[in-house]
């Protein structure tokens, strides 16, 4: 598992931010994990996968191609997974796109194919009002147990809420105004696996199902009674 030892969290203060932590769990193969917004790599607290970690540091979606090259041929690494949730997986998929030859699995979480302007204009005026407030709810909405809620409030929640800044909250926002996940520019990856949640309510389950049949080759995998967070559940592991 990923230390749950707290750090301060530095948000961006410009596009250039993006740096790595290598975690080496003794595994063969390499796996980049890819935050959502209104997070950072702390939220991958307490996964146990079968890999090695690579986790942004100071993410930063509009300069993580370059940086995430950067590391790979520092630490000699020619081929990786890339585990996108949320926002990330908009980031993770980008990069298979363009780096086909890099990946050996793309996993997609809680994706959706585009966020609406109407409805990110919605967040910023929230955000504006109060940033608190917003992040409570929103961080609410992620979960459809109350288990993996109180998990959350004990150990993340003040945490974002205080070290999140408004500004890199708002620079998020406005990547993934632009961003959009397009199906048929993902059929050359070999494996790709989609993973969502039954009772997601920040990005709909039908989506990523629309996504899926767009590729046939990929696996989907619906996790049950699950939220916009599945990895946070306790067989995640298992499921995967």
């Amino acid at each position: 598992m990923i230390s749950p030892k707290q750090v301060v969290y530095n948000p961006i203060s410009d596009k250039s931010a993006v740096r790595f932590k290598y975690v080496n769990r003794g595994c063969r193969d390499w796996i980049v994990l890819v935050p959502g917004w209104a997070s950072d790599y702390r939220i991958f607290g307490t996964s146990d996968l079968s890999f090695n970690y690579l986790i942004p540091i100071d993410f930063s979606p509009f300069t993580f191609n370059e940086k995430l090259l950067n590391a790979l041929k520092e630490n000699k690494i020619s081929k990786l997974s890339l585990f996108g949730w949320s926002l990330g997986g908009f980031v993770a998929s980008d990069f298979a796109i363009k780096y086909t030859d890099l990946i050996d699995e793309l996993i997609l979480v809680s994706i959706r194919k585009r966020y609406e302007a109407r409805s990110l204009n919605d967040i910023r005026r929230h955000l504006g009002r109060s940033k608190r407030g917003y992040l409570y709810k929103f961080y609410t909405q992620c979960f459809n147990k109350k288990d993996r809620l109180h998990h959350f409030k004990e150990n993340l929640l003040k945490v974002y809420c205080e070290e999140l800044d408004l500004d890199y909250l708002l620079k998020t926002l406005d990547y993934l105004e632009n961003a959009e996940i397009k199906p048929q520019l993902l059929n050359n990856i070999k494996r790709i696996t989609i993973i969502h949640g039954d009772h997601d309510r920040i990005a709909p389950i039908q989506e990523a199902i629309d996504i899926k049949d767009k590729i046939p080759h990929a696996r989907f995998i619906c996790i049950k009674d699950a939220g916009h967070i599945p990895f946070l559940e306790e067989d995640f592991k298992g499921i995967l």
